[in-house]
């Protein structure tokens, strides 16, 4: 029985039937896992037995199951192979290599199937055409770079870049600061770390409200166009003033990412050594040359993660872009226009946009990991 015919069985049989079914395959895989990573590389008798079991009968259930004796035959050598593995290892304790190779091997998997495997296929497919049947070099990328409409698409992916990250940290980091150990400060923090919970994609329709302009002479559903209209002023459509509209647009992004960076340097600054804050204070300073001189190198490691982490999200930001204005009135990112690109059939230009998104996202990756990487060797 195939995996496929297992299912169409599994299929025709009533729901109080599949369940339990469901059920105990999936503990079957959990005890498979467990034997080989805890059971099956243990030293002794008792185990030897266990593992010669499996030698017959995993190839046994194949030949039942698949009507294949080539597959019986391939499934009896690796384990054989295996399991002379595993006995040679017992010998000096539990292991631990198989252990690790064990733990290891899903992760790897993913991360090759995932990310290795699409980044090639990827890569190979911005050197092709719209439906990636023929090579045409670098056609996909001098159209990019020589249109002034996607230049104008990665200048506002650089704006996004280097705005939201700085305003986000500093608002988050002030914010930690300032209701640091004050009365009701978890409530505080509550209310600031709330957006959080909302998808990119309900604040941005949340947000849209905001920005609403409807005519002068009618009542504004709005809320900042119901502000200035109340002051006197004319309604202004803000997701379609140029070059403002993106700036709108990154508001939505920071007081979602705020949130993040305040609840993160706010743990790091309670992880300041009490000392070194007292000691500054014995010494004099006042509270901006503490914040500068002791709050500030104690949490740097934070402050680093915070940064780099919302800029790759603003990097690869799309659903604030897609949902509020669809790229339009010059305000399209990278991501946005790389879906555009594939939706419109143009699977090369598509894919040289994804490849430019990566090439930006990489030394952010790098840059972090390096830093985590000297944070670890100081301790």
């Amino acid at each position: 029985m195939s995996a496929v015919a297992f299912f169409q069985w599994l299929s025709t049989l009533s729901p109080w039937l599949q369940i339990p079914i469901i059920v105990f395959v999936f503990l079957l895989v959990i005890a498979l896992i467990l034997f080989f990573i805890e059971i099956a590389p243990r030293s002794g008798r008792m185990y030897t037995i266990i593992r010669l079991a499996i030698c017959i009968a995993g190839p046994a259930l194949v030949l039942w199951l698949l009507q294949s004796y080539q597959w019986a035959i391939a499934v009896a050598a690796v384990l054989g192979l295996l399991f002379f593995f595993i006995d040679k290892r017992a010998k000096g304790g539990e292991g631990s290599l198989f252990q690790l190779v064990g733990f290891l091997t899903p992760a790897l998997l993913l991360v090759l199937v995932g990310l290795v495997v699409p980044t090639i296929q990827t890569t190979v497919q911005s050197f092709m055409n719209s439906s990636s049947t023929r090579f045409v070099g670098f056609d996909n990328y001098a159209w990019i770079f020589t249109n002034p409409q996607n230049l104008r698409v990665i200048v506002n992916t650089l704006i996004w870049v280097i705005i939201a990250p700085i305003v986000s940290t500093a608002a988050g980091l002030a914010y930690a600061y300032f209701i640091d150990k004050t009365r009701g400060e978890k409530y505080y923090k509550i209310l600031v770390f709330m957006p959080m919970a909302i998808s990119f994609v309900g604040a941005s329709v949340i947000w849209r409200f905001m920005y609403a302009v409807r005519p002068a002479d009618l009542a504004q559903i709005g809320f900042l166009n119901q502000i200035i209209v109340w002051f006197g002023g004319q309604p202004v459509n803000f997701l379609a003033v140029q070059p403002w509209n993106t700036l709108f647009l990154i508001i939505v992004f920071i007081w979602i990412q705020t949130g993040f960076a305040m609840v993160l340097l706010s743990a790091a600054i309670k992880g300041v050594p009490t000392e070194q804050i007292e000691a500054a204070e014995l010494d004099g300073t006042n509270g901006w040359q503490k914040f500068w001189n002791v709050i500030v190198p104690g949490i740097r490691g934070a402050l680093i993660v915070v940064l780099t982490t919302i800029s790759i999200g603003s990097l690869k930001v799309f659903d604030i872009v897609r949902t509020m204005t669809a790229g339009a009135n010059n305000t399209s990112v990278v991501a946005n226009e790389m879906y555009t690109q594939f939706k419109n059939f143009e699977a090369g230009r598509s894919a040289a946009f994804a490849v430019i998104l990566f090439l930006l996202v990489t030394p952010i990756i790098v840059y972090n990991a390096i830093q985590l990487k000297k944070q670890r060797e100081a301790r």
